[in-house]
């Protein structure tokens, strides 16, 4: 395969002791310790009072983590086109919607159902945002934070215009935690580019290897790499927080890596 290459303009994570792009930093890099609590989803503001009420998690960590990263861009939203990668979808809803119908009363509530699919949160962003671009939406079970960055950068790649990729996961509650054990919701966001601007933090050059995917050295980040799909992007976040231009290893599937060049801006 070619190697995929595109700037990074942008970046959005929300997770279990990460709060936000900016105040992450210090804990990425080991300059202040890591400690996980439990992720504190923000209400979702920019949609209107009705879809508010009807947002679920995963709404709300799409939306948390994309604004903050087009933000940091300089970008319009409603502009840009967006690839959402999530492993299982909505975790809560999909509980709530099997145990009505295991229920004697099986009459699922509109709202139920029309968040159960998996392009839900696609949807609702673009009700907050007003955008008309195209949406991919995918999962790959947990290699959905890779698969979603190798549809991003090729979206950048071949129509020469930046692409948003949001990467988000959410647990699911007992019994189908036993099952799938993700532990809490952990989300990222990047805008990707396919020109150097002003914003750009960094160039990425993506491409597939047979190499070890690279473990953090911290025993709590890399516990939340392990237990959370999206959260594979902990060791490209961590170096891009370092400011280090070097290259990585991130889990993809049981064979096969991505080998991430990063060059700094």
């Amino acid at each position: 395969m070619q190697a995929l290459t595109a700037y990074i303009d942008g970046i959005g994570l929300l997770g279990p002791g990460l709060n936000g792009w900016p105040d992450s930093l210090a804990l990425l890099t080991g300059q202040q310790p890591y400690q996980s609590s439990p992720t504190v989803l923000p209400a979702p503001l920019s949609l209107p009072a009705a879809e508010r009420r009807r947002s679920s998690g995963i709404v709300k960590l799409t939306l948390a983590t994309g604004l903050e990263a087009v933000a940091a861009a300089g970008l319009d939203a409603a502009q840009l086109p967006s690839v959402f990668s999530a492993s299982s979808g909505d975790g809560y809803n999909c509980h709530e919607i099997c145990q009505m119908l295991a229920s004697d009363d099986r009459q699922i509530s509109p709202t139920r159902f029309h968040n159960s699919v998996h392009n839900a949160a696609a949807g609702y962003w673009s009700i907050a945002t007003g955008a008309t671009s195209p949406s991919s939406v995918l999962c790959a079970f947990d290699a959905s934070f890779g698969a979603g960055l190798l549809e991003a950068l090729a979206q950048v790649v071949v129509d020469n215009r930046p692409s948003l990729l949001l990467a988000c996961d959410t647990p699911y509650p007992e019994p189908l935690h036993s099952c799938r054990p993700i532990p809490d919701a952990f989300g990222v966001a990047l805008v990707l580019a396919p020109r150097r601007s002003a914003q750009s933090l960094a160039s990425i050059s993506v491409s597939l290897s047979d190499a070890a995917a690279e473990r953090l050295d911290d025993d709590a980040l890399e516990a939340l790499r392990i237990g959370i799909p999206a959260a594979r992007s902990l060791p490209l976040l961590r170096r891009l927080a370092q400011r280090q231009s070097s290259a990585v290893v991130l889990d993809y599937l049981d064979g096969t890596r991505l080998a991430v060049n990063i060059s700094l801006c």
